[in-house]
């Protein structure tokens, strides 16, 4: 019965995660705030069908502790010895800025001195689970805001420490967790360190000698979860262990193998840890006290955002873009609220424990939706807000470069080394900042208008070369050149295929950008397969012609698959025939002796016309 029950609860774990995150995603509002609703849809104050989150919950933190050991992997050592400014310098700033005003409210509102410093404690703290895996979704973790959040939530985890000691003095607890206990916690950290350099490395070497992939993807397991279990016994957090071991393995050989290892695991774990948070938010007293909670809730971000984007500005980060991402991402109250409110049930009463439990369950359901708007409404805005006017073009050259990306950047180092000149223009103002410190002469602004290439000499110029990073905005752009500046050659860059069919259509030549250094890798790929180097340029060079040809015929069809796809196919014979002498000299390359025979008597068997 015991067996059926747990596969009763799996079951209803996956089909609610299964069912809700795609509901979400597919409406813009991320994973995480799906598996939290999906947790208080199955939970105690939902549809009760799960009656105890805490066990499950335990045990899902290890997706937290799997995500910290992977973050680690991605920074060495030096990496994060950079970060130490923005870890002890702006994290220990947060930390104290956020306790204080919290505390110092919670008086003002006459609570107890020991429910304020409670209060306090556990609003500085974010959650590193939701935090990290919303910036890691969309894609902002190595953005100045998204280190800085990490930066952050680190030194988070190790005040976890010194406010337990505070937590324990409240409850009259403290010989329980003395300084002893710091003492030790430091010591094993320490220990970790030297520990992983001269033991970790050496045991991974002796663990992939076996050549066993379940072997390896044990080890994998145990270390981060012996790691963690190590951390937690000495009174540390579990995440921090685990971050620290992908730290000392950040450079090692078996650092991709890790990662493929433990990926799984994080994924399914962090899913499950959110389910488990939305379990545990009470709805009961949302339903007796709805307004209270939620302007409650609301308060603590809201504070935190105030406290958070000027520090982020004070530190360094003054772009609004990246001081509003750090402030959201860390505005909520984290997972590590629940442990210091725990801690604390001997000095607080009941009543205040609940209301401040169901404030941080819903301060966290606050990040998905803030994010979602944030991405929406408020970066378009600092976008638009920011811009700064097109340069004034001074010159006019026989050659105008639209986009100076790496396209572009080549373009022009070649004119420029033939003593070509050309005017350069690109969008991104950063881009036009960086290059001008290496000594290029560009201006900014958006290539795609008329009026600032005539500014920029495009009735008198000789050649634009499109090199636009927007395919759409290029194709659209040429086909306005074409019609005001008929006299202007264009040489445009296209992404690929299906763009060069549109500039081939407009008569325009069209370089794809990932085509000639296709066929370079083809031609080395060759060579280190035996193939001569001049029958590898040969074969090189007939594929590039035939397949240049190639997309001239077929552009008229572009728009009837059918015929496209016929024509791909009669395209494919056609090169395989063209190179058909090119493979009678071509090296053994066949693994299977058999097979390498067959091909020598099908060779000898050959009409020599073919």
């Amino acid at each position: 019965m015991e067996n059926h029950a747990f596969l009763q609860q799996a079951l209803i774990y996956l089909a609610a995660g299964v069912i809700a995150v795609p509901v979400f995603k597919r409406f813009g509002l991320g994973s995480v705030l799906g598996y939290l609703v999906a947790g208080m849809a199955i939970g105690p104050w939902g549809l009760g069908l799960i009656a105890e989150s805490d066990t499950v919950l335990g045990f899902a933190e290890l997706g937290v502790v799997f995500l910290l050991f992977l973050i680690g992997l991605e920074l060495e050592p030096q990496r994060l010895w950079q970060l130490r400014r923005a870890i002890f310098g702006m994290g220990t700033t947060q930390v104290a800025l956020t306790a204080a005003a919290v505390t110092v409210i919670c008086l003002s509102m006459q609570q107890s001195m020991a429910v304020a410093l409670v209060a306090g404690m556990a609003a500085a703290m974010s959650s590193t689970a939701i935090a990290l895996t919303l910036l890691r979704e969309k894609n902002l973790h190595a953005t100045p805001g998204g280190q800085a959040s990490f930066a952050v939530l680190l030194f988070q985890d190790l005040a976890v420490i010194p406010m337990l000691l505070g937590v324990a003095m409240l409850g009259g607890t403290q010989e329980e967790f003395s300084w002893l206990a710091i003492g030790q916690a430091v010591l094993l950290i320490v220990l970790v360190i030297v520990g992983g350099r001269l033991l970790l490395r050496p045991a991974l070497r002796v663990i992939a000698a076996t050549r066993l992939r379940e072997v390896f993807v044990g080890f994998s397991l145990l270390l981060v979860v012996g790691i963690a279990w190590l951390m937690e016994a000495a009174g540390l957090s579990m995440a921090l262990g685990a971050f620290l071991a992908g730290v000392l393995l950040a450079d090692s050989e078996y650092r991709h193998e890790l990662e493929l290892d433990i990926e799984p695991f994080k994924g399914l774990l962090l899913g499950l840890f959110f389910i488990a948070v939305g379990m545990s938010v009470e709805l009961g007293l949302f339903v007796s006290s709805p307004f209270l909670i939620i302007a409650l809730a609301l308060g603590v971000v809201a504070l935190k955002m105030l406290v958070l984007f000027p520090l982020a500005q004070v530190f360094g980060y003054c772009k609004p873009a990246d001081a509003g991402l750090f402030a959201i991402a860390l505005s909520q109250v984290g997972e590590f609220a629940f442990v210091l409110l725990t801690a604390a049930r001997p000095a607080v009463p009941v009543e205040a424990m609940d209301m401040m439990t169901a404030v941080v369950a819903a301060s966290m359901l606050t990040t998905p939706v803030l994010m979602l708007a944030y991405e929406r409404f408020v970066i378009p805005f600092l976008e638009k807000t920011t811009d700064r006017a097109p340069d004034a073009i001074e010159e006019s050259r026989p050659v105008i470069v639209a986009g100076f990306g790496r396209f572009g950047q080549i373009v022009t180092r070649v004119l420029r080394a033939l003593g070509i000149r050309a005017t350069i223009v690109d969008h991104d103002p950063g881009q036009i900042d960086t290059v001008r410190q290496f000594g290029w002469k560009a201006y900014y602004g958006d290539a795609t208008r008329l009026d600032l290439l005539a500014a920029a000499g495009a009735a008198r110029a000789r050649l634009l070369v499109l090199a636009i990073d927007d395919p759409v905005a290029a194709l659209a752009t040429a086909k306005r050149v074409r019609q005001r500046f008929p006299q202007l050659a264009i040489v445009a860059r296209a992404r690929g295929r299906t763009d060069a069919y549109e500039y081939a259509a407009l008569g325009i030549p069209a370089v794809r950008e990932v085509f000639d250094s296709g066929l370079e890798a083809a031609a080395q790929a060759l060579q280190a397969l035996g193939y001569a180097p001049d029958s590898t340029r040969r074969i090189v060079e007939r594929f590039r012609d035939y397949d240049q040809q190639n997309l001239r015929d077929t552009a008229p069809h572009r728009h009837d698959m059918k015929k496209l796809i016929a024509l791909n196919e009669q395209g494919r014979r056609d090169i395989a025939e063209l190179l058909a002498a090119e493979m009678r000299s071509a090296p053994d390359i066949d693994e299977d002796d058999a097979a390498r025979d067959e091909k020598r008597r099908q060779e000898k068997a050959r009409p020599e016309g073919l």
